[in-house]
């Protein structure tokens, strides 16, 4: 098979009265992330990660800040469309590992949910979806709450 591996990270402020969304659910926090879409940082990290493993740009180049359809988007569709995108280039999704820099709210509790939501939109079986959450033990801005960031690692092949 021809695997192909990708990179993906994404970073966003905390801000108060914001809603906090992560792996396509609602987080019960103070805080949300500023954003022009609703700020998803683990799907942002996804879509650029299996983006990036087809070599087909990045999530700015597909869904920019710049145009007004993608204001609050549900970062959800935008994960749809990438999928789409490597389905029309013959790819199929492995696998998906994933962290979350965060400081609050835990999140543990919620991973398997997240799991439950984003292979649903990938149309892949939830054991392919590694999501795990980390602090920085109250260094740098996660750990001062300012802001959080998500990285994650896809492999895919082509078909």
């Amino acid at each position: 098979m021809n695997f192909r591996i990708g990179t993906g990270y994404d970073v966003h402020k905390l801000k108060e009265d914001l809603k906090l969304i992560l792996g396509g659910i609602e987080i019960p926090h103070t805080k949300g992330c500023v954003a022009h879409s609703d700020g998803d940082v683990l799907i942002h990290a996804i879509c650029d990660a299996l983006l990036g493993a087809a070599n087909l740009r990045d999530i700015g180049f597909h869904f920019p800040d710049t145009d007004n359809k993608y204001k609050n988007i549900d970062s959800k569709v935008l994960l749809k469309n990438v999928k789409q995108l490597l389905d029309n280039n013959q790819y199929s999704i492995n696998n998906i590992d994933s962290v979350i820099s965060l400081q609050n709210p835990k999140i543990k509790d919620y991973i398997p949910q997240m799991q439950r939501v984003l292979a649903k939109v990938l149309e892949i079986e939830e054991n392919c979806i590694s999501i795990k959450a980390t602090t920085t033990e109250g260094l740098g801005f996660e750990g001062r709450e300012e802001g959080i960031s998500a990285q994650a690692i896809a492999l895919i092949y082509k078909n």
